[in-house]
């Protein structure tokens, strides 16, 4: 790539969603922060003439090709042209296999879209993804003992995408919001199943998503809401809540979702019994 250029084309080709190569593809690329990839993603690829579709945009659009594809004639087939074109092209998923078939000693049995079978795990994760939406910030209280965790804190502390993160993995999660000065629901305050935990951020930001928030919405600025004294009278009481009650607390400030999320799951694990296992 030229070095004047600080962009690339990245094509993702699976015989399946596309997810697992968006992930890896998005890890790999924040790991090159002055240089921005445009997304090629091809998804459904299991005959030639959709590979086809895919090597015609390829060419267009020349840059690195990843795959996660079963079929052989279409990886050989997705090798050669990539050859020929002189552009780097990696199968995922082989240098994983690779391993497993040495530690397990045994071939792999290919299947396409393999991880989206319809099993006991999928409908576990659908069951936690309807929970939590009907649980979200602080609907139908009385079955907050029914959930795996449950996220308390004020507005704007990301508890909505940080539940459906979990419920994506499992958790039945609901949220619950903290308001000053306002006992929260006798049912959070009695529940001993679910793992409960509070969620803060540093005012700055807090007050930032809030600022951003009523500005998306039109409103008036000059209330309570945005303002950073009353924000900290806010946290302040979140966090003697959360001390009276012994619910650990967890920093969003400079986490994404993700690492949220998967702090939470960390402590799910060391306090309680993970529901994926």
């Amino acid at each position: 790539m030229p070095r004047s250029q600080r962009f690339f084309h990245i094509h993702l080709i699976s015989d399946s969603t596309g997810e697992t190569l968006i992930t890896v593809s998005r890890a790999a690329a924040a790991q090159y922060a002055d240089v921005r990839a445009i997304e090629h993603v091809h998804p459904l690829v299991r005959n030639q003439e959709q590979l086809d579709d895919a090597l015609a945009e390829i060419e267009t659009a020349p840059g690195i090709i990843l795959y996660t594809l079963i079929n052989r004639e279409l990886i050989q087939r997705l090798d050669q042209h990539c050859g020929d074109l002189g552009l780097p092209v990696v199968s995922v998923l082989d240098p994983v296999l690779r391993v497993f078939r040495s530690y397990l000693g045994t071939e792999s049995t290919p299947r396409v879209g393999g991880q989206h079978v319809l099993d006991r795990d999928y409908f576990r994760r659908i069951d936690a993804l309807n929970f939590t939406m009907l649980h979200d910030d602080g609907q139908h209280p009385e079955d907050l003992e029914k959930s795996d965790v449950i996220l308390d804190g004020i507005s704007r502390s990301s508890k909505t995408p940080t539940s459906i993160y979990l419920a994506n993995r499992g958790f039945r999660a609901a949220n619950v919001p903290i308001i000053l000065n306002v006992p929260p629901p006798p049912e959070l305050e009695r529940a001993t199943r679910p793992l409960v935990i509070g969620l803060v951020a540093s005012a700055e930001r807090i007050m930032q998503i809030r600022r951003n928030r009523v500005l998306s919405m039109r409103a008036d600025e000059r209330t309570d809401y945005t303002d950073r004294a009353a924000i900290l009278q806010e946290l302040a009481y979140m966090r003697r809540l959360c001390a009276n009650h012994d619910w650990p607390i967890i920093d969003i400030s400079r986490r994404s979702i993700e690492e949220t999320a998967a702090a939470v799951i960390a402590m799910y694990q060391r306090l309680r019994l993970d529901p994926v296992q």
